[in-house]
């Protein structure tokens, strides 16, 4: 089954320089269907928007005939983790999070990721295992309340000490046993773990949920040609396993803060000889 445009996705981290207008008035000419929202100062930081400004944001997106296909509120760096070795901490983080959900509804997102967060490096690794399962199930159960599902993904081992490849990410679905949280991966993490996207396919099937689609040197989250990972590998891996889901072109890299446009055109000049 080949990749269609629809499953595409523009993700408004690197547009942090740029109103939330100019990113969807862009990723609208661009031919981008839809949009993954990191929730974050200056476009849409819930502390600041009352429900009306919520509303009149997603009037907007339709406006601009996207759809918000993931919803992505930080929880791997200060003040959120799910993991953290201070319960006061730790429900603050839980209670941000159900919130969370609530906006990923409102705005008819189906699915928000998650990392597991991280414990202290000089403590048990299986304190804060424990810890990141308690806290992904109390928001599976709030994820079915709102009809939303968790994707969690595996990061780097430089940034996390849980849930960092393929076997701790079903280790930990296994251990949470909810079907509102499934698997996701981001190809840069893949390419440091050494896996491909045939064996996340093969291995979490239907639950394999979400792709972060992007290249690398291998650091760095680069636009498709700026980099060394295999496109052609990728797409070949996406369409033998038959994954029909959302697929978000999540560039982080400073190099295009100022000028972001660019970059994701040519994301979308490199994948569309495959549509």
């Amino acid at each position: 089954m080949k990749i269609q445009k629809s499953q595409l996705a523009n993700m408004n981290i690197i547009y942090k320089f740029f109103s939330f207008d100019y990113f969807l008035d862009h990723t609208e000419r661009m031919g981008y269907e839809g949009i993954e929202i990191l929730p974050h100062c200056p476009h849409f930081y819930i502390d600041d928007l009352t429900l009306s400004d919520m509303k009149a944001i997603k009037q907007k997106i339709k406006d601009h005939h996207l759809k918000v296909v993931c919803y992505t509120p930080d929880q791997c760096s200060y003040p959120h983790n799910i993991a953290y070795n201070s319960e006061v901490s730790r429900q603050r983080t839980l209670r941000n999070l159900e919130k969370q959900l609530e906006v990923a509804a409102l705005l008819e997102c189906d699915q928000m990721l998650s990392t597991s967060g991280y414990g202290y490096f000089d403590e048990p690794r299986d304190d804060a295992w424990a810890r990141m399962v308690d806290s992904l199930g109390v928001l599976s159960r709030k994820a079915e309340k709102e009809g939303v599902t968790i994707v969690l993904e595996p990061i780097r081992t430089d940034e996390t000490n849980l849930v960092t490849d393929l076997p701790t990410l079903k280790k930990a679905l296994s251990d949470v046993g909810s079907p509102f949280v499934k698997g996701m991966l981001d190809t840069s993490p893949m390419w440091y773990a050494g896996e491909s996207i045939a064996q996340y396919a093969k291995e979490l099937g239907k639950d394999l949920y979400h792709i972060h689609l992007i290249d690398g040197k291998p650091a760095g989250h680069l636009a498709w040609g700026d980099g060394i990972f295999p496109l052609d590998e990728y797409i070949r891996d996406i369409e033998e396993a038959g994954y029909d889901r959302y697929i978000t072109i999540e560039l982080t890299s400073g190099q295009y803060y100022l000028d972001p446009n660019p970059p994701m055109e040519q994301c979308m000049r490199a994948l569309s000889k495959y549509f």
